[in-house]
C-alpha cells in the first residue's frame, strides 16, 4: 500500500490510500498517522478511491486512528469508499462509526460547515 499524505486547506490533510489496508502495512499506517496527529492534525480525509481491499486488521486501524482523532478532539472522514469496502462497511454497521463522504470535495466542504 502506499500512503500520500498532503494539505487541502490550513488545517485539512488528505491521506490517500492506494491498493490494500491489511496485516502486512498496517504498522505503516498507523506510524504515518500518529506522527500527522503528534505533528497537531486535528482533521483528516482518508481518500479511499485506490483503496482495493481492506482486512480485518485493516478495519481495526481505520477504528483506532477514528479512536485517536477523536481522543485528541480531532475528527477523521473518509470519502470516496467504492466496492466492496463500502460493503463491509455498510453489513458490519461500520458506516454508523465514520462520516463517509462521496467525494474528496465533499467531506472537505464539511468541515468547513462545522
Amino acid at each position: 500500500m502506499e500512503l500520500i499524505a498532503h494539505e487541502i486547506d490550513v488545517d485539512v490533510m488528505i491521506l490517500s490510500a492506494d491498493g490494500g489496508l491489511n496485516s502486512s502495512n498496517a504498522d505503516q499506517f498507523v506510524s504515518e498517522i500518529e506522527a500527522l496527529v503528534t505533528g497537531g492534525l486535528r482533521r483528516l480525509i482518508v481518500d479511499c478511491s485506490n483503496l482495493e481491499y481492506i482486512s480485518s486488521v485493516g478495519i481495526g486501524v481505520l477504528l483506532g486512528l477514528n479512536r485517536r482523532m477523536k481522543a485528541c478532539g480531532g475528527e477523521v472522514k473518509l470519502s470516496s469508499v467504492r466496492g466492496l469496502i463500502v460493503q463491509v462497511l455498510h453489513i458490519s454497521k461500520l458506516d454508523t462509526f465514520f462520516q463517509i463522504y462521496r467525494d474528496v470535495d465533499q467531506a472537505r466542504l464539511s468541515f468547513r460547515s462545522e
